[in-house]
């Protein structure tokens, strides 16, 4: 098998309301997004519909989210799980400092800033969906 990429798939409640917080708390870009009746991709949000999944990217990083109901049906061994994880994801950045300083000026708890044992300057956060994101930089 030869792997090729990783792209993690959120399972969340609100597509746009997750969009927008990847968007304004870490800068991602909404690459596409599927209404509800699932018949097309929209390029754009628009107000009359209703999104269950969207991609978006920043540089070389993609996160796909997908609503709750349509998750569980395509994941079916998901069922009776709750949204969330015990799992991080740890998303290396150049300029760590600063984001943490927006990070804290927009009011999103955030664990301290500190270099670890291995060599990465981090801090963890969660998004608005309770999921653990790890943000490092080679320190």
């Amino acid at each position: 098998m030869k792997a090729n990429k990783l792209t993690p798939n959120f399972e969340v409640t609100d597509i746009i309301q997750t969009v927008k917080f990847y968007q304004e708390t870490l800068g991602f870009n909404l690459i596409m997004a599927v209404p509800e009746t699932q018949d097309g991709i929209d390029q754009a949000f628009s107000e009359e519909k209703e999104y269950v999944y969207a991609l978006v990217s920043k540089d070389n990083v993609e996160l796909m989210f997908q609503r709750t109901d349509t998750f569980k049906a395509d994941v079916v061994f998901s069922k009776g799980f709750p949204i969330g994880a015990s799992v991080s994801f740890y998303l290396e950045v150049d300029g760590v400092g600063n984001l943490y300083q927006e990070i804290k000026d927009k009011g999103i708890m955030a664990t301290e800033l500190k270099t670890a044992w291995y060599g990465m300057k981090e801090f963890y956060m969660q998004d608005n969906n309770g999921y653990i994101l790890g943000i490092a930089e080679k320190a």
